[in-house]
């Protein structure tokens, strides 16, 4: 049996069962789900920083899951390419993963449906050190303790609109619950990242934020997934932006009509609150359902 071992533990999230457990309750306690949610709600976007800064918008998407959905039989995981650069969307080719709440299993019969359609392969290496989508798994194993996972890499290419038309076909003729996430950050601001188009300081922080995440946020509520990828590429806003738009593509083919934004913060705002320090460099997080 091939193990997918977690990469973050320890890092991203407590290596640690008893505290990862403390941490999951701490981060669903921190928001309430104060906006009408979509029904049937069947996507969602998350963030996937360490869960400090991101943990907490995380949470409010499952969390929203579990309130409109109960009981799911995969989720479908889509995460950023950051250290993967092939063309096609690479499936995990493990049998299951571990973290420090136990095993999830892969659900197997989903991937060789989508191998077989030439629209993802499969590839465990892939994987092996991507956290976009590991730091998500804790959070739906504790409260959807019988889901499986159907972790997919998903490249910022034309890709990304394909995979997403073939999963809703696969989940509108599921006879289990399927729900679809998107993992991805927002803007990464400042010299830490290389991309200071405004400049450095509080104005350029805001235009980060209130100027340019709005953009990809926009195009995420009003389900534009094409125009959401292209416009991510050229501005920098997402660094999963193929995720992004397989989610959309999804929601969009199984009846939404528009997103709902949970939340959206960024590191900076979220260390001020914390520490009363600034920075100069901020990422920027947004959860949002459909």
């Amino acid at each position: 049996m091939q193990i997918r071992q977690p990469v973050v533990a320890g890092q991203f999230y407590p290596a640690d069962r008893g505290r990862c457990l403390e941490e999951i309750r701490e981060c669903l306690a921190l928001h309430t789900l104060s906006e009408p949610l979509p029904e049937p709600l069947v996507a969602g976007i998350v963030p996937h920083a360490g869960w400090t800064f991101s943990g907490a918008l995380a949470a409010m998407v499952f969390a929203a899951v579990k309130k409109q959905r109960g009981a799911i039989h995969t989720f479908v995981v889509f995460g950023a390419a950051h250290g993967y650069f092939g063309a096609m969307p690479a499936l995990d080719g493990s049998d299951a993963w571990e973290t420090p709440l136990g095993r999830v299993p892969i659900d197997d019969s989903l991937r060789r449906s989508l191998v077989e359609r030439g629209v993802a392969a499969a590839s465990a290496s892939a994987h092996r050190h991507e956290h976009s989508i590991e730091v998500q798994v804790p959070f739906i194993q504790h409260l959807f303790p019988e889901a499986a996972i159907a972790p997919i890499i998903v490249p910022a290419n034309e890709s990304a609109i394909v995979l997403g038309n073939t999963v809703a076909d696969l989940s509108a003729d599921a006879t289990g619950g399927i729900v679809c996430i998107g993992s991805t950050d927002l803007t990464h601001y400042g010299p830490r990242y290389g991309f200071t188009p405004m400049g450095i300081g509080a104005d350029a922080l805001g235009w980060a934020s209130n100027v340019n995440d709005r953009q990809f946020i926009d195009l995420a509520l009003a389900l534009e997934p094409q125009r959401l990828l292209a416009n991510a590429i050229e501005n920098g806003n997402a660094c999963g932006p193929g995720a992004a738009a397989a989610t959309l593509m999804v929601a969009k083919r199984l009846g939404a009509d528009k997103g709902v934004l949970l939340a959206h913060t960024n590191s900076n705002e979220i260390m001020l609150r914390r520490t009363g320090a600034v920075n100069h460099d901020s990422v920027g997080y947004a959860a949002i359902v459909f």
